[in-house]
């Protein structure tokens, strides 16, 4: 990528992003004749989008990914062996007395269950020391028998040739079966930490069947476990806040883990970082619950993606992060702190903002550092005198899709950047149309159309607020309206 880079002279940016916009609205209108081929970018969006899929694997090759795992990833990879908590339960109670009695009362098919499952779990426990049995042990046994199962070639490709992290809520061994257990640390509760390099590092918060007197199952075990200061709770907390975090087959459903990322959300914001925690979901999530996890916890979603539907896409854009990580950190530092800019080339290409991006959390900088800005600025001044030239198209599109990424991970209200953001959205949104017409952009519009519900909810409130001062344009109104 050094060669997408140019020095200027003196260093110095003084030009605002209005002047910039006000410059591209009379180039645009001079050149309002223009017609635009019916063509879809190759970089073009898939449904839940080629920018967070780059942003993911770019992580990975920068060697700052953290797979969150729970229950649902373990199913996946067994082929559906691995039970659910409830299931693994029921499965105790038939080691108890009179377990159908005890199955109706603590699980019953037609109400409300009277104890949540931590304290369902406390309750056989009390229920198998009667015949001499522990839960810890009887629990073991059965995750112990889980093999792999199905095809999980898209998964073990990544995990055998990358190196990454893991947290899991699992107590089975699975993930370092997919990964080589020699090039794999398995750390858990009650055991030495290892202190070697290892590829992967598989952090068991729960415990695992390496250690079951360890493992954390009853309501006793989890209020020892949450009131506990270990040293996993520490390194969860400094994972979160150093890494790219992809959650797979886990609902957020442990008080502790929801505190932690809640705490990561506050830092976050505090230090205006873009939100790198990803909810992966098999099935659709609705837009409400979608707001709840950005507002709460900082957390994007992508959903209607299976557990090796995401390896896929992942390995898919492997390749695209391989060859531009590693000079990429290099030269974003030359562009913040050394006054170097993108040369347009560089920028005609859609992934390359998703690429900026990245870099600048890669080298730990804060969106709203001056200097950031400033590049911020310069950049998306390049992207709109480049939809101004000849054929250009597609970079209507690119430019609204960046806006749309950067308004999904940062919250954009009260930040330096916000009237800048706003000015671009404003004539991103006026020059866009929902029929095919001359002059205007309408992949434009599928991209806002298509995206909208991903961007933060303060940041579709802010947009919606400015739009309706400072346009009556029918497509742009219709969008931003929307629930």
């Amino acid at each position: 990528m050094l060669r997408h880079l140019k020095y200027e002279g003196n260093g110095t940016y003084n030009k605002s992003l209005k002047i910039a916009v006000q410059k591209t609205r009379t180039a645009w209108t001079s050149n309002r004749c223009r017609v635009w081929p019916p063509f879809i970018s190759a970089l073009c969006l898939g449904e839940n989008g080629l920018s967070e899929f780059f942003e993911i694997a770019y992580a990975a090759v920068s060697n700052r990914l953290c797979l969150f795992t729970g229950t649902g990833f373990s199913k996946a990879v067994s082929n559906n062996d691995a039970p659910t908590w409830q299931g693994l339960l029921e499965s105790l109670c038939d080691l108890c007395n009179d377990p159908g009695t005890l199955k109706s009362a603590l699980f019953p098919s037609t109400e409300k269950h009277p104890l949540s499952l931590d304290e369902a779990a406390q309750v056989i426990s009390i229920e198998l020391l009667k015949k001499d049995k522990k839960i810890h042990d009887e629990v073991a046994s059965i995750i112990r028998a889980l093999e792999l199962k199905g095809d999980n070639s898209q998964i073990a490709s990544f995990m055998q040739s990358k190196s990454f992290r893991v947290i899991t809520t699992n107590y089975d061994k699975l993930v370092e079966k997919l990964t080589g257990e020699a090039e794999s640390h398995s750390l858990t509760p009650g055991l030495p930490i290892p202190r070697s390099i290892a590829r992967a590092k598989i952090y068991h918060v729960h415990g695992s069947i390496d250690s079951p007197e360890n493992m954390v199952i009853t309501s006793d075990d989890y209020f020892k476990f949450i009131n506990g200061e270990s040293y996993f709770s520490r390194k969860l907390s400094t994972i979160l806040h150093e890494n790219t975090v992809v959650i797979l087959g886990y609902s957020l459903g442990d008080t502790n883990l929801k505190a932690i990322i809640s705490d990561y959300k506050g830092f976050s914001r505090n230090h205006v970082i873009g939100s790198n925690i990803f909810l992966v979901s098999r099935s659709e999530v609705v837009q409400h619950v979608k707001d709840y996890y950005s507002h709460c916890y900082g957390i994007r979603v992508l959903d209607n993606i299976d557990v090796h539907e995401f390896f896929r896409q992942l390995n898919n854009q492997i390749p695209a992060a391989e060859g531009c990580a590693e000079s990429s950190v290099d030269n974003i530092r030359k562009v913040i702190f050394q006054n170097h800019s993108f040369t347009k080339d560089f920028l005609r290409v859609e992934n390359s903002f998703f690429e900026i991006i990245s870099s600048i959390a890669a080298i730990g900088v804060s969106i709203n550092h001056p200097r950031v800005v400033v590049a911020l600025g310069k950049i998306i001044e390049l992207k709109t005198e480049l939809t101004h030239e000849n054929n250009a198209w597609e970079q209507y599109e690119h430019l609204a899709r960046w806006l749309i990424y950067l308004a999904s991970i940062l919250e954009i209200e009260e930040t330096s950047i916000e009237a800048a953001f706003l000015e671009v959205t404003l004539r991103s949104m006026t020059t866009m149309r929902r029929e095919l017409y001359i002059g205007y952009s309408w992949h434009a519009y599928k991209s806002w159309s298509h995206k909208w519900g991903g961007i933060i909810a303060s940041n579709r409130a802010l947009i919606k607020r400015h739009i309706e001062a400072n346009t009556i344009w029918s497509d742009a109104l219709a969008i931003v309206k929307r629930n």
